[in-house]
């Protein structure tokens, strides 16, 4: 895998959990993926994942147009990582740098 990957997802409806890149994704475990809530957004984003593959406004981490959230990979699959949206056609973009270090 590159050292650093992106894209892009949106939220079709608002409301409903969408996984994060596509299924086959790869996410290096020593990897960090930095999600953020496109600064054309309308609305806040939800991220996160409550263990049965959802996120919502109850139990996500909100992030408001242009913010930002790095989270420390400990999984195989970047659609591990769920986000919501409270408007329809909200997108957050995410890069994964993969940690070369080792």
């Amino acid at each position: 895998m590159p050292a650093a990957l992106s894209g892009q997802t949106t939220v079709t409806t608002a409301g409903t959990s969408v996984a994060l890149g596509a299924g086959t994704t790869p996410a290096p475990t020593a990897s960090t993926v930095v999600i953020t809530a496109m600064p054309t957004n309308t609305g806040t984003i939800y991220v996160g994942n409550a263990g049965d593959d959802t996120v919502s406004a109850a139990n996500g981490s909100p992030l408001a147009p242009g913010e930002r959230v790095v989270i420390e990979l400990t999984f195989s699959k970047l659609s591990d990582i769920r986000v919501n949206a409270a408007t329809s056609g909200d997108k957050a973009a995410w890069l994964i740098a993969e940690d070369n270090s080792n």
